[in-house]
């Protein structure tokens, strides 16, 4: 079956939060050094009424902007930050976006590899005949999450959200999957008070680490040293796999674009992969990273920009929270 990516819609909150109104709370940083450390100048923050479910309404919006609505059969949402433990947020996009009732929607509760998870989920509806045209959002307020006081997560994440539409194509669109999971190392991406196993607590003891920052269980929680090593071990072994799995080789890649982690660990991974500068794509500067809703937002941006263009192939390759990741190859 083949299957093509036909368009990409993005939206960004209206609030942006650049490093000099950070410093002005955390008046030991520096607007250039944490430029400079993890490649954020500024990012996107969604208002305190603002929710996923309405980015990815925005995004959306945008993305069937031209477009003939009454052919979506199916919906995805990707979030880790839905309105409701339940109903599904996608039931709520669906009735909001005036979507057709015969049709399936659905959440996926994916972060940073979220993205390729929803694209291969998509290309599986369409293959077995359960879909015509697929409508995947990914949308993510992960800073609501985060301690005011957390001052490394506040300078890496931002929010954001992106809208793509899946279509059957004559051509190959989109290649083999390799996908991955090691759940031994949940514990150093989650916030674990929320859900049913450690719910909210409003009496959580607050703790604050070496650095000064300060977090609780109700908090976001990321194990930087953790993360990194799980990175460095997994992402170059999968990409190689891709390569393998669609019989191409780096040279036969037009692009690369991995998720929106920070820009050491990209340039990280870019020179033990060996992947050359200009066929390496980072956008983080003016974003921070979105968690599953970076990559297409970097796939729209270079659609824009004249990086990539028709019939180029670009090697996409999502990894963090679970710990989880995914990629594949597109041709656009």
């Amino acid at each position: 079956m083949n299957v093509k990516i036909k368009k990409i819609g993005c939206y960004l909150p209206n609030r942006i939060v650049d490093n000099e109104e950070l410093v002005k709370e955390f008046t030991d940083w520096d607007a250039e050094k944490i430029e400079k450390k993890v490649g954020v100048r500024s990012r996107h923050v969604a208002a305190h009424n603002e929710t996923a479910t309405d980015l990815a309404y925005e995004a959306c919006k945008k993305v069937l902007q031209d477009y003939d609505a009454t052919t979506i059969d199916s919906l995805i949402l990707c979030t880790q930050s839905p309105d409701y433990s339940l109903p599904a947020s996608a039931c709520i996009l669906q009735d909001r976006l005036g979507l057709n009732t015969d049709i399936g929607a659905f959440d996926l509760n994916l972060g940073c590899s979220g993205f390729v998870y929803g694209l291969a989920i998509a290309k599986g509806l369409l293959a077995t005949g359960s879909a015509q045209t697929v409508l995947l959002a990914t949308a993510e307020t992960l800073t609501k999450y985060i301690h005011p006081l957390d001052k490394p997560n506040r300078t890496i994440f931002g929010d954001g959200a992106a809208a793509t539409i899946i279509e059957k194509s004559e051509k190959n669109g989109v290649f083999d999957f390799v996908l991955g999971t090691d759940g031994s190392g949940f514990e150093n991406l989650m916030v674990k008070n929320s859900g049913h196993r450690n719910k909210y607590d409003p009496s959580a003891i607050e703790s604050t680490d070496d650095q000064g920052n300060v977090r609780s269980d109700n908090h976001f929680f990321m194990d930087g040293t953790e993360v990194f090593n799980f990175t460095i071990n997994s992402v170059p072994k999968a990409f190689d796999k891709i390569l393998k799995k669609n019989n191409l080789s780096l040279d036969e890649i037009d692009y690369v674009i991995f998720h929106q982690a920070n820009k050491f660990m990209l340039e990280y991974l870019r020179k033990i992969i060996k992947v050359p500068k200009e066929k390496f794509y980072i956008n983080i500067l003016e974003i921070g990273n979105t968690v599953s809703a970076t990559i297409p937002i970097a796939l729209k941006e270079c659609l824009d920009n004249k990086t990539i263009s028709e019939g180029d192939k670009v090697l996409i390759l999502g990894f963090g929270v679970g710990f989880s990741w995914a990629g594949t190859i597109i041709e656009i």
